[in-house]
């Protein structure tokens, strides 16, 4: 059976996209190919890679990448996590079945320490939700 594709995308790629690839990878990698973009890439932030790995979250090979890398590309499913990241995509020069849109509000702007474990419990929240009706409709 071949593995459905998935996108996240935010702006810098440092943070919540990555949180989705690895919480995606980590949930369900066995039906799902993982990947992350931002629309200005940056580098992963060390609070973000420090979240994932203290949920006991694999971060190898994480890095950020250009929403430009994955042009042409098609994906079940594209999934934003950012107001910027939304602007950006309406260019995209890529397909997907389905295009969601969860504004994840940037750990990196917030301030707080734990802001980022707020922002991947947020993302393995809805990400959880997902899978369960895609498990459900038979489309996983």
């Amino acid at each position: 059976m071949t593995k459905q594709r998935v996108l996240f995308l935010c702006n810098a790629n440092s943070a919540r996209s990555l949180m989705g690839e690895a919480l995606l990878r980590y949930l369900a990698g066995d039906t799902f190919e993982a990947y992350s973009a931002g629309s200005e890439p940056d580098e992963p932030a060390a609070m973000t890679l420090a979240a994932l790995k203290k949920q006991g979250i694999s971060t190898e090979g994480l890095a950020s990448k250009s929403l430009d890398d994955f042009t042409g590309q098609h994906f079940n499913a594209v999934i934003v996590l950012c107001d910027k990241a939304q602007q950006s995509c309406r260019d995209w020069q890529g397909e997907s079945d389905e295009h969601l849109y969860w504004d994840i509000r940037d750990p990196r702007l917030i301030g707080r320490e734990d802001a980022y474990e707020q922002a991947l419990q947020e993302i393995r929240r809805r990400l959880s939700l997902w899978l369960q009706i895609k498990t459900r409709d038979g489309n996983a």
